[in-house]
């Protein structure tokens, strides 16, 4: 493997990373607050965490794009800072960020779901706080379906196209990530380097996919246990 296509590999790899590193506290915390909450408006959070699923990529990446540009509040207050997002790695990993969270909101609330309140209860009786019960009880119990999820996500994170090349462009050497390498070598007509970028891909995937697999499994037979 040539030193440009490795380092495109661990672009991508490194993206996905963060990307999930990005969202594993405030996904844990949105798909705990959906498993244990019971009033009312639950449809209507749930569904607007589960957009990115349904809408087109391009549509989320154009979103981002919008809320970041320099006229926007956001991207004011940003520029006051010294900070620039767009067109940049920053945001390859927000858009890959924001694509892969709902995968694992869904996987760890399902999780989370799985933990006999009671447990919880017992903890706080014996005088945990609401915070410490989480992490002794909730967590240890429920981290095959937060694992999942995180693994879910990084696999989603690796396959980004849409978002990404709307609000990150596709930038060789600077946000250009295997998915989009492979466009862009299509459209040149180099399309034997763009079937092995693709196999590459289909090895990373099927990676990552396996490990997920494999732990969901682990998962189910615990529950029949």
């Amino acid at each position: 493997m040539d030193e440009g296509l490795t380092g495109l590999v661990l672009f991508t790899v490194a993206v996905a990373a963060l990307a999930t590193a990005l969202i594993l506290v405030p996904g844990v915390a949105a798909a705990y607050a959906l498993a244990r909450w019971r009033g009312p408006g639950l449809g209507v959070v749930e569904t607007v965490l589960a957009l990115p699923l349904v809408l087109p990529p391009t549509a989320v990446g154009l979103v981002l794009l919008e809320l970041l540009a320099r006229d926007s509040v956001l991207g004011r207050m940003l520029d006051a800072l010294g900070v620039e997002v767009v067109f940049t790695p920053k945001a390859v990993v927000l858009a890959s960020a924001v694509m892969a969270f709902p995968l694992l909101v869904r996987s760890a609330r399902a999780g989370f779901e799985e933990v006999d309140p009671r447990l919880v209860a017992v903890a706080r009786t014996l005088g945990d706080t609401r915070m410490r019960a989480f992490f002794r009880v909730t967590l240890p119990l429920a981290w095959r379906g937060v694992l999942t999820g995180a693994l879910l996500a990084f696999s989603r994170a690796l396959g980004e196209f849409g978002a990404t090349v709307l609000v990150a462009g596709n930038i060789p050497g600077s946000t250009q990530t295997l998915s989009l390498a492979i466009f862009q070598r299509t459209q040149v007509g180099q399309d034997a380097e763009a079937l092995k970028l693709a196999g590459i891909s289909v090895v990373l995937a099927f990676g990552a996919m396996y490990v997920t697999e494999f732990v969901t499994r682990r998962r189910g037979a615990r529950g029949l246990a």
